[in-house]
C-alpha cells in the first residue's frame, strides 16, 4: 500500500544569494538583472537535489520568495509601514510583518511565478505553498484605516488570495498549500481561542470558493513555527488547536509531528476530529533539529501514525519549511536534503512492513 510523501517548502538558500539579495533587499529578479542567474541557479540546484532525494513531489524550495514565507506577495508596497505585526521567538528573536497605511489591498506578486520557473526543471510534480489570509489579516492595524474599512480589506485579501491559488491550480500544482503557521500561535497569543476562530473563520471563506474537487487539490500547513532553530508556539497544546482545525474546508493537512514532545496525544486528537475526506501528512522529520533522522527512525514514526490514521488517509511530510525566512543559515542545504531523503526512504520502509502484515 502506497504512502504518499510530500515537502512543506523552503530550502535554505545558496549563501551567495542571501548576500547578494541583502545588498539591495530586491524582492523581483526582474528588477535587477544581475541578481536573475543567481535565482536561476538556486531553484535549478534546489530542483535537481530534491529530484536526487527521491522525492516523488517537489518544490523550488521558495529561493525566489524574499524576505520570507510571508511577506513575498507584499514585499516592496507603497501602502505599508515595516512596524506591523511582531512574531516573537522562544529564544528571544522576533520577525514583523508590514503594516498596511492605506487601501486598497493589493498582491504584488502571485505565487505561480514560482511555479513556472520551477515546472522548467522538473521531472516530477510540483507543489506550490502560499501564505494564508489569516496571516495578511494581520496587516491590518488595529484602528481603523481612513476610507478603507476592515470589511473593504478582507474582502479585497479573500480576492487576491483565490486569484493566486486558482492561477496555481491552473498551471498544474500537484498541490497548493496554505501556509497556516499561525493557526497555534493564535492560541498562545489570544487563549479564549477568539483570535484563532476567526482565523478559521476566515479560511473557510476563501475555502468556500473552491469547487469539492479543486479542494481536494488544497492544503493547509500548521506547524510551531521554524527560524533559527527555534519557535513561536512548541508550548501550546495541540488539543487548543487541532479540533478547530480539522474544521476547515480542505482536503489535506500537513501536520507538525516530529518535533512534538509527546506524539501519541497529538494522534488521538487527529483520530478524534479528522474528517472522512481529509488526508492527514504528519511529520516525520524535525527542521528546528540539527540532528538528522535515519530512515528507520521515520519508518517508526510513520508505524506509530497508522495505529491512529488510516492508511488511505495518512500521508508523511516535513515539521515545517527548513528556511521559511530567507535569512536564515542556521540549517545547511545539505543537511536540509539529507532529511528529505530520510523521510522519503523511511516511508518506503514503512509501506514496505505494513505491506507485509496485510
Amino acid at each position: 500500500m502506497s504512502i504518499p510523501t510530500e515537502p512543506i517548502g523552503s530550502i535554505p538558500r545558496p549563501l551567495a544569494l542571501i548576500e547578494r539579495v541583502a545588498q539591495g533587499h530586491s524582492e523581483d529578479a526582474n528588477e535587477d538583472p544581475d541578481l536573475a542567474p543567481l535565482f536561476e541557479d538556486a531553484v535549478r540546484d534546489t530542483i535537481e537535489r530534491f529530484e536526487a532525494t527521491g522525492s516523488p513531489v517537489v518544490t523550488d524550495g521558495e529561493q525566489r520568495k524574499y524576505l520570507g514565507f510571508a511577506t513575498y506577495c507584499v514585499h516592496g508596497l507603497p501602502n505599508t509601514a515595516p512596524d506591523g505585526f511582531t512574531i516573537p521567538f522562544a529564544d528571544g528573536h522576533t520577525r514583523r510583518l508590514s503594516r498596511l497605511t492605506s487601501g486598497p489591498f493589493k498582491y504584488r506578486r502571485y505565487a505561480d511565478r514560482y511555479l513556472d520557473v520551477a515546472q522548467r526543471y522538473a521531472h516530477v510534480p510540483v507543489k506550490q505553498a502560499v501564505v494564508s489570509p489569516s496571516a495578511l489579516s494581520l496587516m491590518y492595524p488595529a484602528e481603523t484605516i481612513p476610507d478603507y474599512s476592515r470589511e473593504q480589506f478582507i474582502e479585497d485579501l479573500l480576492r487576491e488570495h483565490e486569484t493566486e491559488i486558482r492561477r496555481c491550480l491552473k498551471k498544474g500544482a500537484h498541490k497548493v498549500q496554505v501556509d497556516f503557521t499561525e493557526g497555534r500561535l493564535a492560541v498562545k497569543i489570544d487563549p479564549s481561542g477568539h483570535l484563532l476562530n476567526s482565523f478559521i473563520d476566515l479560511i473557510n471563506l476563501a475555502l468556500a470558493r473552491f469547487s469539492p474537487e479543486e479542494r481536494r487539490r488544497i492544503g493547509v500547513h500548521t506547524c510551531p513555527g521554524n527560524d533559527l532553530h527555534s519557535t513561536h508556539s512548541a508550548d501550546v497544546d495541540y488539543a487548543e488547536l487541532l479540533p478547530s482545525l480539522f474544521e476547515l474546508k480542505a482536503g489535506n493537512f500537513y501536520i507538525a509531528l516530529a518535533g512534538e514532545r509527546d506524539r501519541r496525544h497529538a494522534l488521538k486528537i487527529i483520530r478524534k476530529y479528522r474528517k472522512p475526506d481529509q488526508r492527514v501528512f504528519v511529520g516525520v522529520t524535525a527542521p528546528v533539529d540539527p540532528h538528522i533522522e535515519s530512515p528507520e527512525e521515520v519508518r517508526d514514526r510513520v508505524l506509530e501514525a497508522s495505529e491512529y490514521i488510516p492508511m488511505e488517509q495518512l500521508g508523511t511530510t516535513d515539521d515545517c519549511g527548513f528556511s521559511p525566512f530567507s535569512d536564515d543559515t542556521s540549517t545547511s542545504r545539505d543537511t536540509a536534503f539529507a532529511k528529505i531523503q530520510a523521510r522519503v526512504l523511511g516511508t518506503k520502509l514503512a509501506e514496505q512492513r505494513i505491506g507485509g502484515h496485510l
